[in-house]
């Protein structure tokens, strides 16, 4: 992705099902879960930079004896900070106790983290802030065991003033906007109540039923209480991902199926999806249970998990990030007026590699056509010189754009930032023949276009293309998003400043005012969350004509080579993503009401000049 966004965090749920003296002879180690833990949430490091944290169970502890810890980082290397931590507090105690590890029960009792129950948590921060405070996972602790609670989670809920109120509670002001601290203050207030009516038996699917309901979001959460009670729950459209594994020694749930994958060694039948609306819960003795604790409703998982945010490892993201690239090579062919000869094909680094073979995929599947249809033609009026030219005819690709790990820039002015940041790229020079070959280039998506003006398309400028082609693999990014990825603010999107200038050029630039004073009739009102109003002001485009003008505005200044946009089509997305059809940032087809709200809500903010989120 040319253009960064903070998008979804992860989770690491496991919950260890044999004694730690089972770990020890099986497999030569009691930290064997707290060794998984670290390589679950490794394997997610994609999904969250901005800290990290774990929080871990020990059962059936003596009373007076600590059983929930946590530890929480914010460093660069956050996951790597907080497993040193722990690994330090194991030598230290094996230079008084040099056995130790050969001792299971000695183990769980002096390290901190050694519990049946581990939670992790990679955190991307949607609020902009990398604040300690503000990583995952939260605690509520209390005097009697069952009534203490961890939460972690991947989600943003629109509702947290909402949650605060319901539970009468004013928000500490460095946790006002954490939408985590809303959600673990409701479920801790259910928690208590179920506690206090059965302190026999605690029913965590009783808490969930009660609390989920009032949640408006995407969720994908994990948690655990005192007295060894583990679970997972999704939301009920199934906007974030879930994933979980069972066998006898161990239970397991992730944000991505491909992690579980990898560190357990898991086939993929193995791993399951927890379905919208479903928990997963482990009670103290271990025992299982899928639970529906939300009314299923219509899927709607999020499209880009596939386009970009989860792993590409994972073998039905793989083929439909290819699909993706695949069907954009039509509209492709019909852009360079299917002159093969004459273009030259690359992908910008290096997330929407994937995506390029499906793409050539496509073209390649044109150009045996085209091999087969002319030599049919020839009848038997053909040579071997012929014939081997025809059949050697391959598309032209290079490796144009390498990206430059290493560069950063301490220069904080506009215009001489903007010189520095266009390095950022690095180009193979020699590979474009000036003034004939036209240049494509695929990117994931393309959301406020500032990477493409201010560094690719300058950089590729260098070569001196006859036409400079960006393709995006996703549709436009018109809307923002309030489940878990840092798109909130209207004028970020260069789709939106594309139709706003499409509507200044028409004299139309009323539909604005209009549309404005729609929004603040509906809050008036208390209906803001009813209709999405900026749909209408998409309406008097095609997708064609925001394309145009989104290739007017990446274009840098005082640049003679015709830049051209091409995105992914909605029907296409879908075709290829049939199982994650949730589309909300391109269509504006929001799967709850808060999502009208926010979009609403963003749109005024434009309008009024505040540069804030839009929930």
């Amino acid at each position: 992705m040319s253009d960064p966004i903070k998008h979804e965090c992860g989770l690491a749920f496991i919950r260890l099902r044999k004694s730690f003296s089972y770990y020890h002879q099986r497999y030569g180690t009691v930290l064997w879960g707290l060794n998984k833990l670290y390589l679950l949430m490794e394997k997610q490091h994609n999904r969250g930079q901005d800290g990290a944290g774990v929080a871990a169970v020990k059962l059936n502890v003596e009373p007076g004896y600590p059983f929930m810890q946590r530890i929480r980082s914010n460093a660069p290397q956050a996951i790597a900070d907080i497993f040193q931590q722990i690994g330090k507090e194991i030598s230290e105690l094996e230079e008084y106790h040099p056995n130790i590890r050969n001792h299971p029960g000695l183990m769980k009792g002096h390290v901190k983290f050694l519990g049946e129950i581990l939670l992790g948590h990679l955190r991307y921060g949607t609020q902009g802030k990398n604040k300690l405070e503000y990583c995952h996972p939260f605690i509520n602790r209390h005097t009697i065991p069952a009534r203490n609670l961890a939460l972690a989670g991947n989600f943003n809920l629109v509702n947290s003033d909402e949650l605060f109120a319901l539970v009468g509670k004013e928000p500490h002001p460095t946790l006002r906007f954490s939408d985590l601290a809303a959600m673990i203050e409701l479920v801790h207030t259910f928690l208590c109540k179920e506690d206090e009516q059965s302190p026999q038996k605690l029913d965590i699917k009783k808490v969930l039923k009660k609390a989920l309901p009032l949640f408006d979001g995407g969720f994908h959460v994990g948690g655990m209480t005192g007295n060894g009670i583990g679970f997972v729950f999704r939301d009920a459209h199934g906007i974030r991902p879930s994933y979980y594994y069972v066998n006898d020694e161990v239970v397991v749930a992730a944000s991505e199926r491909a992690a579980i994958r990898t560190a357990f060694n898991a086939e993929e039948n193995e791993v399951k999806e927890l379905m919208p609306g479903q928990a997963l819960i482990v009670d103290e003795t271990g025992a299982i249970e899928i639970a529906q604790v939300l009314e299923p409703k219509e899927r709607k998982a999020c499209s880009f998990e596939r386009i970009y945010f989860s792993r590409g490892s994972d073998e039905k993201i793989y083929k439909e990030r290819k699909a993706l690239g695949y069907n954009l090579s039509e509209p492709v062919l019909n852009a360079i007026n299917h002159d093969l000869k004459n273009t030259i094909f690359s992908f910008i680094p290096n997330t929407a590699e994937t995506a390029f073979y499906g793409m050539l995929k496509g073209m390649e599947a044109y150009l045996n056509k085209v091999k087969v249809e002319r030599i049919l033609s020839w009848g038997k009026d053909f040579d071997e010189e012929k014939l081997s030219e025809m059949v050697n005819r391959r598309l032209r690709i290079e490796k144009i754009a390498i990206k430059d790990v290493k560069m950063r820039t301490f220069i904080t002015e506009d215009g001489s930032r903007n010189e520095m940041v266009q390095h950022v790229y690095d180009i193979t020079y020699g590979t474009v023949r000036p003034g004939e070959d036209t240049l494509v280039v695929i990117d994931d998506s393309i959301v406020r276009g500032t990477t493409l003006k201010e560094s690719i398309i300058r950089m590729l400028a260098r070569l001196k293309p006859k036409r400079i082609i960006i393709v995006s693999s996703s549709p436009q990014i018109r809307y923002p998003d309030c489940y878990g990825i840092d798109m909130s603010k209207m004028g970020d999107f260069i789709a939106f400043n594309a139709a706003v200038e499409l509507l200044k050029e028409r004299g139309q630039t009323h539909l604005l005012t209009e549309l404005a004073d729609k929004c603040k009739e509906l809050q008036r009102n208390n209906q803001l969350h009813t209709e999405n109003v900026v749909k209408q002001l998409y309406k008097p485009f095609t997708a064609e004509e925001i394309a145009a003008k989104i290739a007017q505005l990446i274009t840098p200044a005082r640049l003679n080579i015709p830049v051209n946009v091409i995105f992914q089509s909605i029907e296409d997305l879908h075709k290829s993503c049939p199982n994650n059809l949730g589309d909300w940032y391109f269509t504006g087809n929001y799967p709850t009401p808060g999502g009208n709200k926010v979009v609403n809500k963003a749109f005024m903010n434009y309008m009024e000049g505040k540069n804030v989120r839009g929930y």
